[in-house]
């Protein structure tokens, strides 16, 4: 008898995983210097990453969201100058290992790698200050192949809120919809994890393309204001979006929000910044976690919220958005991107069919980015590119 793991790889061989979020890039960034010698993700980096080539193969990834991020506290052309750093070093780990990873720019490229037994290599920018408050520098890496930009990440930005900062310019300002716009012209996917309720309602009034949400999950499910809230699960439909659940604790397990807030608070009272990850921080969160275990959030956990969005969106507009790399801790099952065969074999034993499961793993993304291009062949053909400044749409 087939068990429901056996199923589950069986599943990934047909369609396999289309990650919406991985950090890599930024940890080798971290770690090494973008020296990809120290990291070379052909041999085993379990001791140093959540991923390698093998266990990549192991998890049943066909295509890969790599997260050109830099941290929001970066502002201006330091900003736009790290951001290019890092779409130079996903090109170079797609240069370095042509048999496993194979540049991606659109739907058709996506499928062609599928063909090939390659993992399609895309890329997002994390966080509209990566394009310093100007459109030209946004079709750029939309040209050097960002295929969708968070809107906002942990901080506001002059044009848009973000979930975790205080209400600002109340969603996005007539500029910030103007980026929208410009997005929309250019095929670029908006990507709505980690801005503000107010700012996902205001991008879905605007967007005529589907968005995404990279990584985020459901917040009926789970509380926090990184997750969806269930008004703009429902909206997915009419747009034709994504969302593509994540597996950090803090944001799927309530009992981690709570004690990631008192974690955050301890890293702060000794001088580090939240989101440290240095040995330091590390030394410092393990002392914490040895007087207050962590929660510890499980497969189960992140089916959860699967099941929940799939019942509020529909089935033809859930994926899923790992946070590899981005994030100290992950669920049990979950550890690193082997992990995904565990979730997809929760699934079948909830009842997820075949159909189901391949929409999840591989068809829904696929599909936005292709809308994605045909928005942007109509919006090109109808009108030229906008070359609004933040100054003249918001004064």
């Amino acid at each position: 008898m087939t068990t429901s793991l056996e199923r589950a790889h069986a599943i990934l061989a047909d369609f396999p995983v289309v990650d919406g979020h991985n950090d890599l890039p930024w940890a080798l960034r971290e770690q090494v210097a973008y020296d990809i010698d120290a990291r070379d993700i052909a041999v085993d980096q379990s001791a140093h990453l959540h991923t390698d080539l093998a266990r990549l193969r192991a998890g049943g990834v066909g295509a890969q969201f790599w997260s050109v991020y830099v941290r929001s506290d970066m502002a201006g052309d330091v900003a736009v100058s790290a951001t290019l750093e890092q779409i130079d070093c996903v090109q170079q780990l797609i240069e370095r290992y042509p048999a496993d990873l194979r540049r991606a720019l659109t739907a058709a490229d996506m499928e062609a790698a599928r063909t090939e037994g390659r993992i399609a290599s895309l890329m997002g920018a994390e966080g509209g200050h990566s394009i310093d408050n100007s459109l030209a520098t946004l079709r750029a890496l939309h040209t050097l192949g960002v295929r969708y930009m968070t809107l906002t990440h942990n901080d506001n930005i002059a044009w848009a809120d973000s979930a975790t900062d205080e209400p600002g310019v109340g969603g996005l300002s007539p500029f910030g919809h103007e980026v929208v716009r410009e997005m929309n012209r250019a095929g670029m996917l908006v990507d709505l994890s980690h801005v503000a309720a107010t700012t996902m309602r205001a991008a879905l009034d605007t967007s005529v393309a589907p968005v995404i949400f990279s990584h985020s999950s459901s917040r009926a499910v789970c509380d926090h204001p990184r997750n969806i809230p269930d008004d703009v699960l429902e909206r997915l439909p009419a747009n034709g979006g994504v969302a593509m659940a994540t597996f950090v604790p803090k944001f799927v397990l309530q009992a981690a929000v709570d004690w990631t807030a008192a974690a955050d608070d301890n890293l702060r009272a000794h001088g580090f910044h939240h989101l440290d990850t240095s040995a330091e921080a590390m030394k410092l969160h393990g002392a914490f976690e040895e007087e207050h275990p962590r929660p510890v959030a499980t497969v189960s956990t992140v089916a959860d919220h699967l099941d929940h969005m799939r019942e509020v969106a529909g089935v033809d507009h859930i994926g899923i958005g790992g946070d590899y790399d981005g994030t100290a801790f992950l669920p049990d099952g979950l550890g690193d991107v082997s992990g995904y065969p565990n979730l997809i074999a929760e699934l079948v034993d909830r009842g997820w069919s075949d159909a189901d499961l391949a929409k999840l793993t591989w068809q829904n993304a696929v599909r936005v980015l292709g809308a994605a291009e045909d928005v942007a062949r109509d919006e090109q053909a109808r009108r030229g590119p906008s070359n609004a400044t933040l100054d003249q749409l918001d004064g």
